[in-house]
């Protein structure tokens, strides 16, 4: 008897990528939404995270400028989608090792350092625009080192995320 299953459902990587490319949506930075989803071994959602400013933080008196003086800037003071996800996990951290991020953008070398310090195993990312920059090859050197594995996802779906004819996300191949 042939099953008659959809055959054209998410895979787990296309699915929890979906999730990360979803909570981009919750950044307020103008310029560049980020989103993580770390997954345990079972397939299990974990904790979710995008680049902010801290609990507290009024991010409608905030510079988000990219230029100028430093302390004028975003850099100093936004939470990366990957640190946001390991701080917001309520669970015991212990579970964290052996998880899987899922992450729109390669980790910068901070957050590949409290990705080893978390226990995670696995990054599987979207884009490495800043591939050629010290700070993405020294997370590299780090997960080399440190035996965490990492990989590019190549999504085949488009994602089309639609919440009202006028709020729509959408990763295109």
């Amino acid at each position: 008897m042939e099953s008659s299953k959809r055959k054209d459902y998410l895979s787990w990587d296309e699915f929890f990528m979906g999730v990360a490319i979803l909570s981009s949506g919750r950044s307020k930075d103008p310029n560049t939404q980020v989103g993580a989803c770390i997954v345990d071994t079972n397939n299990r959602i974990l904790s979710i995270g995008y680049n902010g400013t801290p609990n507290g933080f009024d991010d409608d008196l905030f510079y988000w400028n990219r230029e100028g003086n430093s302390l004028e800037t975003k850099y100093p003071y936004v939470c990366h989608a990957e640190l946001n996800a390991i701080l917001n996990y309520r669970g015991n951290r212990l579970d964290l090792k052996d998880s899987k991020i899922y992450v729109d953008l390669f980790p910068c070398n901070e957050c590949a350092k409290a990705i080893i310090q978390s226990g995670i195993n696995e990054v599987i990312y979207l884009s490495d625009k800043y591939r050629d920059t010290d700070s993405n090859k020294a997370s590299r050197l780090l997960f080399d080192k440190c035996g965490v594995t990492y990989r590019k996802i190549d999504l085949k779906t488009e994602i089309d995320i639609r919440l009202n004819s006028d709020k729509k996300i959408t990763y295109r191949k």
